[in-house]
C-alpha cells in the first residue's frame, strides 16, 4: 500500500503520532476532536494544517478547514475506498455534489438516488452526519471552497471552476429544495436574556462566569461564540466612566470598558476593531475576573465539576452548549436557541428599541448592511401597519 493511503483500520502508531502533532494546534482545534481528527486525517493533512497555522491563518478559518478536511477524508474513504486525492478529479467533485445535494422526492422513488446507504451509515457511525435529508447548500459550497483552498495551498489546481461542477451545483441546489435555516431558530432578545441570567443566579464560579459571559456577549454587540471564547484579559481596557444619559450632566456615571477584538470573521489581522461595554456588564465581568483570580490570559475558562478553573479557554462549542444548558434551566426549549441567538437578538432588540441601524452596526460590527437589516425588517414588519389591515 502506498504511503498516505488509508486502510479500514488506521495504524495505531500513526494515529498516535498525528494526535501528538495536533496537540500543537490545541488553541485552535477543539481538544475533544483531536483524536477523531487524528484518525481521519493523513500525515500530509496534518502537515498542511501546521503550515497554515505557521503562516498566520485566522483561527476560525483554520478550525473550519480542519473540520471540513476531516469530513472530506472520511467521506472519500467510505465512498471510494481510498484517501482524498490531490488534486481531486472532476468526477470526484461531481460525486460529492450528488451524494450531498439530492432530490427528496426522487429519493423516495429510487433508494440509490443521493448518498449510498453504506456511506451514510459510516458517516453517522463516526458522528460526522446527523441531520436527515440532503445537506444545506451553504454547507456543501463551504466544503468545496475549503477543498479548493487546501488544493491551492498544496501548489495544485483542481476542477473547482469546471462548468460541469457549476452546473451540477446549480441544478442540485434547486432539486434539494432545502429552506434556509437560521443559525438560531429564536433570537435571544432582552426578555429571553433576562431568563438566562436568572438561571445563572448564584455565587458559584460557574454561575459568575456564565452570568458575565452572557451579559458581555450580548451587550458588546452580540459577539460570535468564537470571539467570546478567544477573549483575553489583555484585550480589555478601562475607559473613563460615562453617564447613563449623555444629555444629562447630573446622570450617574457608569463603568466603561473597551474590548479589542483583533481578527474576527470579517476583519483582517491589520484591523484594530473594538467595541464598548458599559454599565452592568462591566460590573459582572470584573466580578468574575476578581473571584476567579484571572489577571491575564483567557477571560472565560473551563471549570471542572469540583469548581477548579482551567488555564484553557472555553471552546466556541462550549459557549454554545452553555447557553443551551442555561436555556433548559430557565424552562426554555434549548433546541430553539444557540449562541448565534445572542447576535441576532442584539440587533432585534436594537430594532425594537428604535436604535438606528448604523448605530447598532457600530457595536455589532456587521459588515453587511443587508444581513443586519434583515433583523430590522422583521421587527418593523411586526410593529408596522401593513400586516394589520384586517385584525
Amino acid at each position: 500500500m502506498s504511503e498516505g493511503v488509508r486502510s479500514a483500520a488506521p495504524d495505531s502508531q500513526a494515529v498516535l503520532r498525528r494526535a501528538e502533532e495536533l496537540d500543537a494546534l490545541d488553541a485552535i482545534l477543539p481538544f475533544d476532536r483531536r483524536d477523531q481528527l487524528a484518525e481521519l486525517l493523513t500525515d500530509d493533512d496534518v502537515a498542511t494544517l501546521k503550515h497554515l497555522a505557521g503562516e498566520g491563518m485566522g483561527e476560525n478559518t483554520l478550525r473550519a478547514l480542519a473540520s471540513d478536511l476531516g469530513y472530506l477524508e472520511a467521506w472519500c474513504r467510505l465512498a471510494t475506498g481510498g484517501p482524498l486525492p490531490w488534486p481531486a478529479p472532476e468526477a470526484l467533485l461531481l460525486k460529492f455534489v450528488a451524494h450531498h445535494l439530492w432530490d427528496p422526492v426522487q429519493r423516495a422513488e429510487d433508494a440509490a438516488h443521493g448518498m449510498p446507504a453504506d456511506v451514510e451509515a459510516g458517516l453517522r457511525a463516526e458522528r460526522l452526519l446527523r441531520s436527515p435529508g440532503p445537506h444545506a447548500p451553504g454547507t456543501v459550497q463551504r466544503r468545496l471552497t475549503s477543498w479548493s483552498i487546501l488544493t491551492r495551498w498544496r501548489g495544485m489546481t483542481g476542477a473547482f471552476a469546471a462548468p460541469s461542477l457549476k452546473s451540477a451545483l446549480r441544478l442540485a441546489v434547486r432539486a434539494s429544495a432545502r429552506p434556509r435555516q437560521r443559525k438560531s431558530k429564536k433570537a435571544v432578545t432582552f426578555d429571553v436574556l433576562a431568563k438566562l441570567l436568572q438561571a445563572c443566579a448564584g455565587d458559584r464560579l460557574v454561575d459568575l462566569r456564565d452570568h458575565a459571559l452572557l451579559l458581555t456577549a450580548f451587550a458588546s454587540g452580540g459577539r460570535r461564540r468564537s470571539e467570546v471564547a478567544a477573549l483575553r484579559v489583555e484585550d480589555l481596557t478601562d475607559e473613563e466612566p460615562v453617564r447613563a444619559n449623555p444629555a444629562d450632566e447630573n446622570s450617574p456615571p457608569l463603568p466603561c470598558l473597551s474590548i479589542r477584538l483583533g481578527r474576527t470573521k470579517t476583519t483582517t489581522s491589520d484591523d484594530d476593531e473594538h467595541v464598548l461595554l458599559i454599565g452592568r456588564p462591566v460590573t459582572a465581568l470584573k466580578r468574575w475576573l476578581a473571584e476567579a483570580g484571572i489577571k491575564e490570559g483567557p477571560v472565560f475558562r473551563r471549570i471542572d465539576q469540583w469548581g477548579n478553573i482551567d488555564r484553557r479557554p472555553l471552546t466556541p462549542q462550549s459557549v454554545n452548549l452553555m447557553l443551551k444548558a442555561r436555556a433548559n434551566q430557565a424552562g426554555l426549549d434549548p433546541a430553539l436557541f444557540s449562541a448565534h441567538g445572542l447576535r441576532s437578538g442584539y440587533l432585534t432588540e436594537a430594532a425594537n428599541r428604535g436604535i438606528p441601524l448604523p448605530e447598532a452596526m457600530q457595536q455589532s460590527l456587521h459588515k453587511s448592511v443587508t444581513q443586519a437589516a434583515s433583523y430590522y425588517n422583521n421587527a418593523e414588519r411586526k410593529l408596522g401597519r401593513a400586516a394589520r389591515l384586517i385584525i
